[in-house]
């Protein structure tokens, strides 16, 4: 028989493995507030994927997860004077106040948060103090934005909206009480940032073409006086918001609590969708080279290939294929679970691109894509192999590397985060599989022939 203290101790083993079994607990309705996820400086709603995914592995609604598209996401080069392929400050405010109420209406709710990334929280502090986002937002959560400028100046290039001297980010800046905060209450503000590994929050001028001059701003530049701020040491400029970290301090600041995961929870079904959009040329100065921008390419034909991960090659015939309308949408595409793909692009004016991705653990419908343009210097390549991480930064001391046998991939610095792609140019066009591995995560394409137009692309998903 057992004895009571046995007993209680049995019972205390119970509870903890009851305990244990229990599933995460998913977040209230009142803890699940509609999120607007708003992009930085030339960049598309495509890169908030796996900080969707996240948000979805702890409960939180799909419906209530919204990610805008900016048409134009490049700032002009000087805010006050229009410029073809870009957009101003008030544009994009603009643009912003319009999708909270798109959200708003189809929610019904009163407020929703707002998470930016570097020029996405400009828009969202502008449309705070001057759009009237005081009353329709109770968080604001800010990763990477240059608060205080990229570069501050006096007399330098003051009238673009990334000037710490210029008036855009004075009047964002000034004081608003007599505590001397930077932000517009009642709203709720989170900044994230890097200790020290933002290229755009450096006290050096290299990453702006200015190596060895002073920006006069910090490593502190995108803290903001009466909001909470914190550091993640060693992230990126892009990882302030899409990196595990990033999105576990804007759910803790949201909620009140830790997620429950970290980690993307994979899904039996998935299915994919996005827009297929291209690059722009200025009209006025063709000579300038491209601009991006998130407009669709109507016509542009897409097919989708399984292929073996080990070697890039297809299997089988397409199992997807479309050529789009005038929205650019490509899909809706059920993915197979575990299967790496091959997204192959024809469109008029662009090189017949082969993107490469691992398998999808969830379904999305961000998967946007973009072909690639042969760049007149890169024409004496026989192919040409890209290595691209969207969501973050690659940097030679931190991360493990490797991009067809090269330990240091092409373009990349050996010190320093501000370089997100590699570009290969082969003096062979042989068919053979081209790898490239990011701290464990691996893509295995094909080579194709740039002498026929034709452009390998390894994307990276996290």
């Amino acid at each position: 028989m057992l004895t009571r203290r046995a007993l209680a101790g049995l019972s205390a083993v119970l509870v903890l493995l009851t305990a244990c079994a229990s599933p995460p607990t998913t977040p209230s309705l009142r803890e699940t507030p509609p999120v607007v996820f708003v992009h930085g400086n030339g960049d598309s709603a495509a890169l908030w994927q796996t900080t969707v995914w996240r948000f979805e592995s702890n409960g939180w609604p799909r419906e209530r997860l919204h990610a805008i598209e900016l048409p134009y996401p490049l700032a002009r080069d000087d805010d006050s004077k229009a410029q073809p392929g870009r957009s101003s400050t008030a544009e994009h405010m603009a643009y912003l106040k319009a999708e909270v109420e798109k959200v708003l209406r189809a929610t019904g709710t009163q407020q929703v948060v707002l998470f930016g990334n570097s020029r996405g929280g400009n828009a969202i502090r502008n449309y705070i103090q001057n759009g009237g986002g005081v009353s329709t937002v109770s968080h604001a959560i800010l990763g990477g934005t240059p608060n205080h400028g990229v570069w501050a100046i006096q007399g330098f290039r003051e009238g673009n909206e990334f000037s710490g001297t210029g008036p855009f980010l004075r009047g964002l800046n000034a004081p608003k009480n007599t505590d001397g905060d930077e932000v517009t209450g009642p709203v709720r503000w989170l900044t994230i940032r890097s200790d020290n590994n933002d290229k755009f929050a450096q006290p050096d001028g290299l990453w702006i073409g200015a190596k060895g001059s002073p920006t006069f701003v910090t490593v502190a530049g995108p803290e903001l006086k009466g909001a909470t701020n914190i550091v993640i040491p060693r992230i990126d400029h892009r990882e302030t918001s899409y990196s595990p970290a990033a999105f576990a301090a804007a759910y803790r600041f949201i909620t009140g609590h830790e997620p429950a995961q970290n980690h993307i929870v994979p899904q039996p079904q998935v299915e994919l969708d996005g827009v297929i959009t291209g690059l722009g040329v200025d009209s006025l100065n063709p000579a300038s080279g491209n601009f991006v921008n998130n407009l669709p390419i109507p016509g542009a034909e897409l097919a989708i290939y399984k292929t073996d991960a080990a070697t890039g090659q297809r299997i089988g015939a397409a199992v997807h294929g479309r050529k789009v309308a005038a929205d650019g949408r490509w899909g809706p595409f059920a993915v197979q679970a575990g299967v790496a793909y091959e997204f192959e692009i024809k469109a008029p004016g662009y090189a017949t691109t082969h993107i490469y991705r691992g398998a999808f653990p969830r379904s999305s419908a961000l998967v946007h894509l973009r072909p690639e343009r042969i760049a007149v210097a890169d024409r004496d390549a026989q192919a040409i192999a890209v290595f691209t991480r969207p969501r973050g930064y690659f940097d030679a001391q931190r991360d493990r590397m490797d991009f067809d046998g090269q330990a240091l991939p092409p373009g990349v610095p050996p010190a320093g985060a501000g370089v997100s792609t590699s570009k290969l140019k082969l003096t062979q066009a042989v068919d053979r599989a081209i790898s490239a591995e990011f701290n464990g995560e691996k893509l295995t394409g094909r080579v194709w022939p740039a002498t026929d137009n034709h452009v390998t692309v390894l994307e990276l998903m996290y």
